[in-house]
């Protein structure tokens, strides 16, 4: 019974395949036969009238001009040649008219051939009258007969012949409009018989698809599933009488008992995942702790060290005179403490930006950029004696919306770093201008480069470039400074060579006048 089922439903399929081939041969055979009698009408009679119809005209034209010939020939040879060939022409058309009266024709070309036949006869008789004059002696009387009597009677003739040529173009021209319409239409009824046999061969494939192959690919899903320790499974066709029915409900038992045994498992693997994510969680903490523990004490420890040596140093100064010297240490006392201001503002920044939202701390209002730059880059000359900072600046203001402070610091990342590894105070250049509505911002110093290899994760955090030991820095500057342009809509880029330099270059939303 279950077997029946599944053979019935491809049967079905397969005998409406076979319809459909049977359809579409009859249907094409209907559609050819009515096709090919029009072509045949084209063929048989179109065709044919014409190719008479062209002969009649050359020959009857023909006809007449070598009557002129004859009558301008002056020696015998030239009038028997002209004799002949107007036999001969005269057979000719015999031949053509017979061919014509053959073929079908209406009641109106009926009516102008035989009006045409009229006036060649008489155009024929009068020829005869011309030629028996010729031959009569009176040339010049059969020639006054042919410029008259013999011109009328032909234009006549060849006018007649003129019309029904014509009224065939016509018709031909009707009938060859009426074969490539009926072409049309069967080539339009063909597509529409092979839309439907594709409809139809479209519905029998979905039919078998949903009643067959599908519900046996998603039993096959549905087995894989279970065999990979899958239970969430949904299992179709348990309902169905026939075999694929009872594969769905053998699965459904199957599913059953081992769900029960996954469950314990998936279990166990949670609890032991809890775990691992919790001892994870507690390796990144104390590895961040090491990090920042370190980091912080190494860069504490310098500037520390560098007021602590110039306070014995002042402390043990007796001569009231030196003030110079007092001046100079307590200015590098002033350096330090303002480089460790620094690092403490940056780590507040730093830590306020990484740890929560940078949106909180983003306040913009209309600045002018170049007056933030000119001042970014005195505080610089101010803190280290010595640099050599030149800032071109567009003469234009540079206004934009941003964060004045944030900024600051950003731009304040970028000299520093420009001034930290320029040895021996080497020259650092600011540029700033308007390009194509973005204001676009160089830093570029003359120091020891960043190396090839560490140019991609330069803006990464706690990232620093291989070649800068013994130089104290946090490698979260141009972390930040990163963060701060993208905060602005902004971005920035890096071009280095170890030894050469490096140059930073900033883009920023201007503006708009």
């Amino acid at each position: 019974m279950q077997d029946i089922l599944i053979k019935t439903r491809l049967s079905w399929a397969f005998y409406l395949l076979l319809f459909l081939v049977g359809f579409l041969g009859v249907f094409n055979i209907l559609c050819l036969t009515d096709f090919n009698e029009v072509a045949d009408q084209l063929r048989n009679r179109w065709l044919p009238n014409t190719r008479f119809l062209g002969d009649l005209n050359n020959y009857t034209s023909d006809f007449r001009a070598a009557e002129g010939t004859l009558l301008s020939a002056s020696n015998p040879t030239d009038i028997t040649a002209s004799e002949r060939e107007m036999d001969e022409l005269d057979r000719n058309i015999a031949k053509a008219r017979r061919g014509y009266e053959e073929i079908y024709h209406d009641d109106k070309e009926v009516d102008l051939y035989k009006h045409f036949l009229e006036d060649w006869i008489a155009y024929r008789k009068i020829v005869v009258q011309v030629l028996a004059l010729m031959h009569d002696g009176k040339k010049e009387e059969g020639i006054n007969i042919y410029k008259t009597t013999s011109r009328s009677t032909y234009n006549a003739a060849s006018d007649t012949l003129g019309q029904l040529t014509d009224l065939n173009v016509v018709k031909d021209q009707e009938a060859s409009d009426h074969a490539a319409e009926t072409y049309r239409q069967v080539r339009l009824l063909t597509i529409f018989a092979m839309l439907v046999a594709i409809f139809m061969v479209a519905v029998g494939v979905i039919y078998i698809r949903r009643s067959i192959s599908t519900p046996m690919l998603d039993l096959a899903k549905s087995m894989h599933r279970l065999a990979g320790n899958d239970m969430d499974v949904d299992i179709q066709g348990a309902q169905r009488h026939d075999e694929m029915g009872e594969m769905a409900r053998a699965l459904t038992v199957f599913r059953s008992n081992a769900i029960e045994l996954l469950l314990s498992r998936q279990g166990l693997a949670q609890q032991a995942s809890m775990l691992e994510e919790k001892l994870q969680h507690e390796r990144n903490l104390m590895e961040t702790q090491r990090n920042f523990i370190s980091m912080a004490s190494h860069e504490f420890r310098t500037p520390l060290n560098i007021i602590d040596g110039h306070a014995q140093r002042l402390a043990k100064i007796k001569d009231p005179l030196r003030m110079n010297d007092v001046a100079e240490r307590a200015g590098k006392v002033r350096s330090a403490v303002r480089q460790l201001t620094d690092l403490i503002d940056n780590l507040i920044n730093a830590s306020r930006l990484f740890e929560s939202n940078p949106e909180l701390y983003f306040h913009p209002t209309k600045i002018d950029l170049a007056v933030l730059l000119r001042e970014t880059c005195d505080q610089h000359r101010e803190i280290v004696s010595g640099t050599q900072i030149v800032d071109i600046l567009d003469t234009q203001p540079l206004e934009m919306f941003g964060d004045a402070k944030l900024l600051q610091q950003m731009f304040g990342n970028l000299l520093s770093n420009a001034i930290k590894y320029s040895p021996n105070g080497g020259l650092i250049e600011v540029i700033a201008m308007k390009e194509r509505g973005q204001i676009v911002i160089t830093v570029r110093d003359h120091g020891i480069g960043i190396p090839q290899k560490d140019i991609d994760g330069v803006f990464e955090r706690y990232c620093r470039g291989s070649n800068v030991f013994g130089i104290s820095g946090t490698g979260i500057g141009l972390y930040v400074a990163r963060m701060i342009v993208e905060l602005h809509g902004g971005g920035i880029m890096v071009e280095s060579a170890e030894g050469e330099g490096s140059t930073f270059t900033v883009h920023l939303q201007a503006q708009l006048s």
